[in-house]
């Protein structure tokens, strides 16, 4: 049986955010960015509202019909000329104090990630996926990966992830995804996988 799949619009904004937050509460990443599970609890979601809000107004977000399992897509151009220095983007910065200004860790996650993001080629970059608790391993991350990676085969583009938990890694795995260079150490924290997927030819 297949999964509906449509995409999300303006006034998903609150189940999507909802979503995401219940999904990653027991992530290592969001665990890292917000460490203590009261702290997470109370403030966790402004990041998800932040990305949620990103990734409507530039990107493209699907979402199974039921509202259960959501993908956040941003369509990377080539960028021949560089993407600068992370260093020198406002972006992150911006993040940290829209949700929490007392927190570098949300700032660093993002200049973290922007500067081992692979340059020079146009790609679609899943910049998040999250599946409520209690429907997970049931397929609906697959069947959202799965839509965008058939329409990045047809048309020859290259996809990128970064995986915040061995299991994750293992899952892009079996879809295709390869390590893409050393595994990005967070500061006394734990690793993300960058992970890079050619098209496959059909």
């Amino acid at each position: 049986m297949g999964v509906a799949i449509r995409t999300a619009g303006d006034g998903d904004r609150e189940l999507l955010v909802r979503l995401l937050d219940e999904a990653f509460q027991d992530d290592p990443v969001s665990g890292w960015v917000f460490p203590g599970t009261e702290y997470r609890r109370t403030t966790h979601h402004r990041l998800m509202r932040a990305f949620t809000d990103l990734v409507l107004a530039e990107g493209r977000i699907d979402v199974t019909e039921d509202g259960a399992a959501c993908a956040l897509w941003m369509s990377m151009p080539a960028d021949d000329d560089g993407a600068g220095d992370p260093a020198d983007d406002e972006g992150p910065a911006q993040v940290r104090q829209a949700v929490d200004p007392e927190n570098e860790r949300v700032e660093m996650i993002g200049r973290l990630t922007a500067g081992v993001h692979p340059t020079g080629r146009a790609h679609e970059y899943l910049w998040m996926i999250g599946v409520a608790p209690g429907r997970q391993g049931e397929g609906l991350g697959t069947a959202l990966i799965g839509s965008v990676l058939d329409r990045c085969d047809r048309e020859g583009l290259p996809a990128y992830l970064e995986a915040s938990s061995v299991r994750s890694r293992l899952l892009y795995e079996r879809l295709g995804f390869a390590p893409a260079g050393e595994p990005l150490p967070l500061p006394d924290g734990p690793h993300m996988w960058p992970m890079w997927r050619e098209p496959r030819t059909l």
